[in-house]
């Protein structure tokens, strides 16, 4: 599986223990983390753990996460990835975020296209998903910018805070 892609004006490049300070910065951003399915963090540690986790499913070809580098400016502004891999079901679920700074630039959807490419090119799969919150107007814009087909609301689907939280499934298959 490639570690790096390119695109127009992103470098996405397979997570690193020395990206932490810079993820640690966009993760402890309660506007960011919002809709992630993480507290805020507080602390770099906990960045260099969640980098070091992610690397571990990769190894296992369970999940993928890149960091995602402007190239022009050669700064981390977020991540984007596979959050799993299911190559029996020729499947993959995405996620992605991207530092308050560099919001509304077309750098999520430039990011996401290219996992797509990837997706359906290179690895194979058939079908990319996409679990939202409906809060989430903004990762709904991305999605539909990129013709996501909106596939229904997963009622109650996950525990977030103790509250029960819905999620709308969005999905793009290789033939749409």
């Amino acid at each position: 599986m490639r570690t790096e892609l390119y695109t127009e004006r992103l470098h996405l490049r397979k997570m690193k223990v020395s990206d932490s300070s810079s993820l640690f910065k966009i993760w402890s951003d309660p506007d960011v983390t919002r809709f992630m399915d993480v507290e805020c963090f507080t602390d770099e540690d906990q960045a260099i753990e969640m980098i070091q986790l992610l690397d571990g499913l990769a190894q296992d070809n369970k999940a993928i996460r890149f960091s995602i580098i402007e190239i022009e400016s050669n700064e981390i502004i977020g991540s984007c990835g596979y959050n799993s891999l299911d190559f029996e079901n020729a499947k993959a679920e995405i996620g992605y975020d991207i530092a308050k700074a560099s919001w509304g630039r077309g750098y999520a959807s430039e990011a996401i296209s290219s996992l797509l490419d990837y997706a359906f090119s290179s690895l194979n799969l058939n079908r990319i998903e996409a679990k939202v919150e409906p809060e989430n107007i903004n990762s709904i814009k991305v999605l539909q910018k990129l013709n996501f087909t909106f596939e229904g609301t997963l009622r109650q689907y996950e525990r977030i805070n103790g509250k029960f939280t819905d999620f709308n499934m969005y999905s793009k298959l290789k033939t749409d």
